[in-house]
C-alpha cells in the first residue's frame, strides 16, 4: 500500500509539473507574439510618419507648426486603421490602442553648436546658451561645463586620433557623463537637443527660450515676440525673423544659427494593450525626400491611468 501511494504521489507530481512546463510554454508563446505584434505595430507607425514628412519634403516650403505632420495622433483603437470590416478583427483579443507624435527637434537648441568641426569652443555660441540657462533658471557654469566636455570628447576624433576623451553623448540625459547634476538637466531637457552634426534652430518652431540661445544678443522680449510673430504667419525665410530683432543683434547672426526649416525630427509611438504599454521614440533625419533612421528606442511599462 505505501509502495502504490508513493508512486501515485509521484505520478501526480510529474503530471503537475508537465502541466505547470506546458503553461508556462505557453504563456512564454504568447508574450512572444504579443511583443512582435507590438513591435511590429510601431515599425509600421514609424513607416507611415517617416511617409508624412517625405511627403512634406514633396511640397517644398519652410516647417512650421501648421503643417500636418505636427498634428498629434490621439489615442485611438487600432482596429480603426486596419479595417471597417468587423469580420477581419479578432473580437476576441485584447483591444490595442496607438497614439504618437512627430516633433520637430531643431526646435530646441543643439548643444553640439557650442564647439565646431575641428574640437574647438565657440565662444559665442557659449554666451548665447547661458541666455537660455538663465531664462530658465539653471547656473551659468553648466555652459561652459558642457562645452568643455563637447571639446573633450570631439577634439580626439576631429584631429583623427584615439577617444582619449569622455564618451560623446547622444542624448541630453546623458549629459551626467559631463558632470551635468540632475536638476539641470531636468530644467534645461525641453530646450536643447544633442544632434550628430551642428544645426541651426527653426524660428517657426522654437520657443522662445531656444531662441534666446540662437541669436547672440537677442533678449527675451524680442523673442516672444518672434514667436507671436510667426503664429500669424510662418516665417518665409530666415531674413523675415531677423527682419524683427534690432540691427545690432542682426550684424551678428546667420542662416547657421537660425533658420525656418528642419531636417531632424522626434517620432513617437504609443501602443497600449490591455495593461502593458511600449513606446518608442526614433530620431530621424530628412535628406531631400529621404528620411532616414538615426535611432530607435523603446521602452516597457504597465499603464498607470485605470
Amino acid at each position: 500500500m505505501l509502495t502504490a501511494m508513493i508512486i501515485v504521489a509521484l505520478i501526480a507530481t510529474l503530471a503537475a509539473s508537465m502541466v505547470w512546463q506546458q503553461w508556462r510554454a505557453v504563456q512564454i508563446e504568447v508574450a512572444e507574439r504579443s511583443r512582435m505584434q507590438s513591435s511590429w505595430i510601431l515599425s509600421g507607425a514609424l513607416d507611415w510618419a517617416k511617409l508624412i514628412l517625405k511627403e512634406d519634403a514633396k511640397s517644398g516650403g519652410p516647417d512650421h507648426l501648421g503643417e500636418p505632420w505636427a498634428v498629434p495622433l490621439a489615442e485611438a483603437r487600432l482596429s480603426t486603421f486596419l479595417a471597417a470590416d468587423k469580420d477581419n478583427t479578432d473580437e476576441g483579443g485584447p483591444e490595442a490602442f496607438l497614439s504618437g507624435s512627430i516633433t520637430d527637434v531643431q526646435s530646441r537648441y543643439n548643444l553640439r553648436n557650442l564647439v565646431d568641426n575641428t574640437g574647438k569652443i565657440d565662444a559665442t555660441q557659449v554666451a548665447a546658451f547661458k541666455n537660455l540657462l538663465r531664462a530658465v533658471n539653471v547656473g551659468e557654469g553648466v555652459a561652459d561645463r558642457i562645452a568643455d566636455g563637447l571639446r573633450q570628447a570631439i577634439a580626439p576624433m576631429a584631429n583623427g586620433g584615439s577617444q582619449n576623451g569622455p564618451l560623446m553623448p547622444r542624448e541630453v540625459s546623458q549629459l551626467t557623463w559631463l558632470g551635468i547634476d540632475d536638476d539641470s538637466i531636468k530644467l534645461m531637457k525641453s530646450y536643447v537637443t544633442i544632434l550628430p552634426v551642428p544645426t541651426p534652430v527653426n524660428a517657426n518652431t522654437a520657443s522662445a527660450e531656444a531662441l534666446l540661445a540662437a541669436i547672440p544678443g537677442l533678449d527675451r522680449g524680442t523673442a516672444q515676440r518672434i514667436v507671436q510673430s510667426r503664429q500669424r504667419n510662418p516665417f518665409k525665410s530666415p531674413k523675415d525673423v531677423l527682419d524683427l530683432v534690432p540691427e545690432a543683434v542682426r550684424a551678428n547672426t546667420t542662416a547657421t544659427q537660425v533658420n525656418v526649416s528642419s531636417s531632424f525630427f522626434e517620432v513617437r509611438g504609443r501602443l497600449r494593450l490591455s495593461d502593458r504599454v511600449l513606446e518608442e521614440s526614433s530620431l530621424v533625419e530628412r535628406q531631400g525626400t529621404t528620411i532616414v533612421t538615426l535611432s530607435r528606442q523603446r521602452e516597457n511599462s504597465r499603464d498607470s491611468s485605470e
